[in-house]
């Protein structure tokens, strides 16, 4: 977790990095170094302290689900019968592999789920055999995504 002091130690530079690499996390450090006027170490080690600082949390590939057959995007917002009990919840949803977000949150729900399936009957299954199986779930509701408009980073600021 970032603390305020920080987020002092981030300098011009470092938001320079952050906004090119956001943009294309599979730049070469060279191209970066170029951009941003400093030597290809200075990026390396640069990046390396932001990793450290737990600025920056991962990299990796995205994957499009609808290349693997998964049409359906949903979001399902869980009821539980107490909010305490969420983290006995918590291994059951793990046990789901189409569950790719899970958030424990105000409002009118104790579990936000984002997950994609293939198919509504797919989802349907899921919710009547897994989901609203699991002790505690008391009500589920359902809203089907019917596409992604907006998907960024946040802001950097320079």
């Amino acid at each position: 977790m970032i603390t305020p002091n920080q987020t002092e130690k981030i300098d011009n530079l470092d938001r320079q990095i952050l906004e090119i690499i956001t943009n294309n996390a599979r730049i070469p450090f060279k191209d970066v170094a170029a951009d941003c006027g400093v030597s290809r170490a200075a990026i390396h080690q640069r990046v390396q302290r932001l990793i450290d600082l737990g600025v920056i949390t991962g990299s990796g590939y995205t994957i499009n689900p609808k290349a693997l057959g998964y049409q359906t995007c949903t979001y399902i917002g869980v009821k539980l019968e107490k909010g305490s009990m969420y983290k006995e919840v918590i291994p059951y949803l793990e046990k789901i592999p189409e569950i790719i977000e899970c958030l424990f949150c105000t409002g009118p729900y104790t579990v936000l789920l984002k997950l994609y399936c293939r198919d509504n009957e797919d989802l349907m299954d899921l919710l009547n055999r897994k989901i609203q199986e699991i002790p505690g779930v008391t009500a589920t509701e359902t809203l089907i995504s019917l596409e992604q408009s907006i998907k960024r980073q946040i802001p950097i600021t320079l």
